[in-house]
C-alpha cells in the first residue's frame, strides 16, 4: 500500500474523489427516478462523502507533522493530466452541442473524460487503486453514449452520472478503509 505518497496527500485525493462522486450523484439523481429513490441516493452519496472526510480527519491530519513532504502527488504529471482533462471536458462539450446531441450526453462525456483521467494518473501516482474506478467511469460514460441514440436517453444521467458517482464513492470509501488499516498497522 505504501506507494511513496504521504498519507495526508493520499487521503486528500480520496476526499476529492468522494466529493466529485457525491456531486455526480446529487446533480444527476432526477427523473426518470422516483423522487424518494432520488432523495435516498443524494443523502447516501453525501453520507459516503462525509465518511471519507471523517477518514481524512482521523488519519491524515493527525500525521501531518510526522510525515512531512515526499511523493509528488500534485506535481507536473498531475497538472498535465488535469490540464488535458479540462481541455477535453470543455472542448468536448462544445463539440457535442455543435453536433446537436441531446443534453443528457454531456454527463456521458464527463464520465468518459474523468475515467480516462484516473487511468492516466495511475502510473504517475504509482497506484493502481484509481485505475479500476477510472475504467468503470469510462465504461459508464460509453454506455451513456450508446443509450443516447435509443429510447433510453432519459436514463443516461442515471447510468453515466449516478452510477459514476457511486463508483467514485465506493472506490474512495474502500481505498480509504484500506489506507486507514494499513496506517494503523504501520503505527502499531
Amino acid at each position: 500500500m505504501n506507494d511513496g505518497v504521504p498519507l495526508e496527500r493520499r487521503m486528500t485525493g480520496l476526499l476529492v474523489g468522494a466529493v466529485f462522486g457525491a456531486v455526480f450523484v446529487v446533480v444527476n439523481a432526477h427523473a426518470p427516478l422516483n423522487g424518494v429513490v432520488a432523495t435516498f441516493l443524494r443523502v447516501a452519496a453525501c453520507l459516503a462523502a462525509a465518511a471519507v472526510a471523517a477518514m481524512w480527519f482521523t488519519t491524515a491530519r493527525g500525521r501531518r507533522a510526522r510525515e512531512g513532504g515526499g511523493g509528488a502527488m500534485f506535481g507536473r504529471g498531475y497538472l498535465a493530466v488535469v490540464a488535458a482533462e479540462v481541455l477535453l471536458l470543455f472542448g468536448g462539450l462544445r463539440v457535442l452541442a455543435a453536433w446537436g446531441r441531446p443534453e443528457q450526453v454531456n454527463v456521458a462525456w464527463i464520465a468518459v473524460v474523468v475515467g480516462v483521467h484516473f487511468v492516466a494518473l495511475a502510473p504517475i501516482w504509482r497506484t493502481w487503486d484509481i485505475a479500476v474506478p477510472g475504467v468503470l467511469l469510462a465504461g459508464l460514460g460509453a454506455a451513456g453514449f450508446v443509450m443516447a441514440g435509443t429510447a433510453a436517453v432519459g436514463w443516461v444521467p442515471f447510468v453515466s452520472g449516478v452510477l459514476s458517482g457511486v463508483t467514485l464513492l465506493a472506490g474512495a470509501v474502500a481505498v480509504g478503509w484500506r489506507t486507514m488499516a494499513s496506517a494503523a498497522g504501520t503505527a502499531a
